[in-house]
């Protein structure tokens, strides 16, 4: 969710200057250390948490004890569930992937506000929507188009939240393990590796320095059907 700089830079943001500062009354501020978790799968769904700064990762436990990463939220984002329901709680746990700074909003303090200003809650309402169109899409590239369809998705993702132009291509200025990739897209680790080898040789994608630089977007979205959704959805 952004403030009055957009989530993710050159991006419209979700809320207003005038609504941000409102919800900016409200918030307590933390300093997270790199490793710790704001929330864990199983805690009360009784707080929102905003990016100051920093990043964190929305990860679920499988059965099999493997985590799932779900989202990598980064400087403007709002994390945390909005329920209806008064016992709600979290589905998903928070990690701290970065020394990060957070503003705290307690449930509580947040309905008073949206009930007191209605512009607010209509913004609030919109970031829901957005929320629950960019969990659709995640899932809809998982289930419809294979791992080589939902590598495809990812490493568009990662271009449009972390990418930077060089020369003629994307270069990723974020880090990401072949082990991280798997865990975002359900997959083993050797069978991204295979994937990735086979986009290297199709001259679709190239590593430098620990870092994918896409030299063949168009690839990209043709494998993964891509419907050119707004970057607000197709993210990270």
């Amino acid at each position: 969710m952004g403030t009055n700089n957009a989530s993710m830079e050159g991006q419209q943001p979700v809320l207003s200057q005038d609504s941000f500062e409102k919800l900016d009354s409200i918030m307590y501020k933390r300093s997270y250390d790199k490793g710790s978790c704001l929330f864990w799968e199983g805690d009360a769904a009784d707080k929102l948490y905003f990016i100051i700064k920093g990043r964190v990762r929305a990860a679920k436990s499988t059965d099999g004890g493997r985590a799932l990463t779900l989202y990598l939220y980064q400087k403007g984002d709002l994390i945390g569930q909005m329920d209806p329901f008064p016992d709600s709680v979290h589905g998903f746990r928070a990690e701290v992937t970065e020394d990060a700074r957070i503003g705290v909003i307690q449930r509580k303090d947040l309905e008073v506000l949206l009930w007191q200003h209605g512009d607010l809650a209509v913004e609030f309402m919109r970031w829901m929507g957005l929320m629950h169109r960019l969990t659709q899409t995640k899932f809809r590239d998982l289930m419809m188009f294979g791992k080589t369809g939902a590598l495809c998705s990812l490493l568009i993702r990662l271009s449009n939240s972390y990418g930077r132009p060089k020369a003629e291509h994307i270069y990723i200025t974020l880090k990401m393990s072949n082990t991280e990739m798997a865990d975002m897209i359900g997959a083993t680790r050797e069978s991204v590796n295979r994937m990735l080898s086979d986009l290297k040789r199709e001259d679709v994608i190239a590593y430098e320095d620990g870092h994918f630089i896409i030299k063949n977007l168009r690839y990209l979205r043709d494998t993964c059907c891509c419907e050119n959704c707004p970057k607000e959805i197709c993210r990270m």
